[in-house]
């Protein structure tokens, strides 16, 4: 996956499209991502414990990651991987060949 935890990304697709946000967890294995203050849904939720309050939360849901484009310098871009002299596989960025992070 392309994606990782700490990225900032841009929405391409659906209600949420144009919002950028930052990547909190990324699961692999349903190839989604949950996005801080993207595709948020309401929960109810019961208190725990005896002084804790219950009620409605606003949850950030998985958005699959075909929907979403990584920001870099400020431009959305399509990610590609390139192995250094060294042995070391990087991310870089598409259409200027830079190196992300």
């Amino acid at each position: 996956m392309k994606i990782r935890k700490g990225d900032t990304v841009l929405v391409i697709a659906g209600k949420d499209k144009g919002k950028e946000g930052t990547v909190d967890r990324v699961l692999p294995k349903e190839n989604k991502v949950v996005v801080t203050g993207i595709n948020t849904a309401v929960r109810h939720q019961r208190p725990l414990r005896a002084n804790e309050q219950g009620g409605r939360i606003d949850k950030d849901m998985p958005i699959d990651v075909s929907n979403v484009m990584l920001v870099h310098k400020g431009k959305p871009v399509r990610v590609g991987y390139r192995t250094e002299s060294d042995g070391s596989k990087v991310r870089i960025a598409r259409p200027s060949g830079e190196v992300i992070k």
